[in-house]
């Protein structure tokens, strides 16, 4: 049976913090990209989560030995948080174009 590396989980922890806290700071700091742009960005993050879990339960259904169960479960879980974040975000922003549209001028 494999055993749980914790020093690599608490490694991808720590990459994923300063990966959001990077985002955070860009919106924060001033730069002009417009929101689409970053909200663009973050859906093909998304995206690329999810191709990567796909491509690692592709892998270990084959029986790639370099692959195994704890890696395909983190990713497969990573894949599911940051669409379930998406998904929310979304919600958030039809929630404020349908407040904005009921106002009256």
């Amino acid at each position: 049976m494999n055993t749980i590396d914790s020093s690599n989980i608490l490694a991808q922890m720590r990459e994923l913090s300063s990966q959001a806290q990077g985002v955070e700071n860009k919106i924060d700091g001033g730069d002009q990209e417009g929101f689409s742009k970053v909200f663009s960005d973050a859906i093909n993050k998304v995206n690329e989560t999810q191709q990567e879990a796909g491509k690692l339960k592709t892998a270990f259904e084959l029986g790639d030995p370099t692959v195994d169960l704890t890696q395909v479960m983190v990713a497969s879980q990573k894949a599911s948080i940051s669409f379930q974040a998406m998904i929310q975000v979304r919600n958030k922003m039809v929630s404020a174009y349908q407040d904005v549209i009921r106002m009256q001028i």
